[in-house]
């Protein structure tokens, strides 16, 4: 009987990203048939009864891809214990969907939904290499000094970042604020605030324009659309090539 590792299928249920499936696997939230089941890479049949803190999973979903350009004053969760408007509620779907990554809850911009697993897994992943870019409105005057800086990588929490690619948008020498574009091909947190902090500058305002291929340039702020197949087929093809880079 053809069997698949737990964490897999949770994952492909839409619950959670495969990850954070483990870590409800490591801390007993999962039973399978009733039982509590605590070891990673324990593999289940399709028939088998899977409950997630005692609801049962439903198996079936379709797959889902969704681009949300997400506003100012959402939270990227999928709930929220203080009852702040989440980027779920945004989505008006039948499966349910989880966000690929982070987007802090005053930052904009393109923020991907799914409940495909084993992509958002490997778009998540700081060895994928996706590049994302994002506009900064940063209090103060960027000079050649700071692109410089910016592009060959600064440190913040102790170790330095991967160069980027950087790009002075424009200079308001009277209101004394820059527009910066930066792509980044990691995903650490807060990334992009800490890089301007280290250099003495405060994001005032920040906006991330797409991931990959992806950008919400024509998406209104709190809109969403459905990748394509084309698109989705796209986004595997760089998880093909990112593989075969590391063989």
């Amino acid at each position: 009987m053809e069997q698949e590792r737990l964490q897999k299928v949770i994952a492909n249920a839409g619950i959670v990203s495969r990850r954070k499936a483990e870590e409800y696997i490591q801390k007993g939230r999962v039973k399978v048939d009733g039982k509590i089941i605590t070891e990673l890479g324990y593999k289940v049949s399709k028939h088998a009864i899977i409950m997630v803190d005692d609801i049962e999973i439903k198996r079936s979903q379709e797959l889902r891809y969704v681009l949300l350009n997400k506003p100012r004053g959402v939270v990227t969760t999928t709930s929220d214990d203080k009852h702040r408007k989440t980027v779920v509620d945004l989505i008006d779907l039948p499966e349910r969907i989880y966000p690929v990554g982070r987007l802090d809850y005053d930052t904009t911009g393109a923020l991907l939904l799914t409940n495909d697993g084993t992509l958002a897994e490997f778009l998540m992943h700081p060895r994928s290499g996706i590049p994302k870019v994002y506009l900064a409105k940063v209090e103060g005057i960027i000079k050649g000094e700071h692109i410089v800086a910016l592009k060959n990588g600064v440190v913040i929490d102790g170790r330095k970042t991967a160069k980027s690619r950087v790009k002075l948008r424009r200079v308001d020498i009277e209101n004394q604020v820059s527009f910066v574009e930066l792509t980044i091909h990691e995903g650490r947190n807060h990334q992009v605030k800490k890089m301007f902090e280290a250099l003495g500058f405060s994001v005032i305002k920040l906006k991330r324009e797409s991931i990959a291929f992806l950008s919400v340039k024509d998406l209104p702020s709190g809109e969403y659309r459905l990748l394509n197949k084309k698109e989705v087929a796209r986004l595997y093809g760089l998880m093909k090539t990112s593989s075969n880079e590391t063989i």
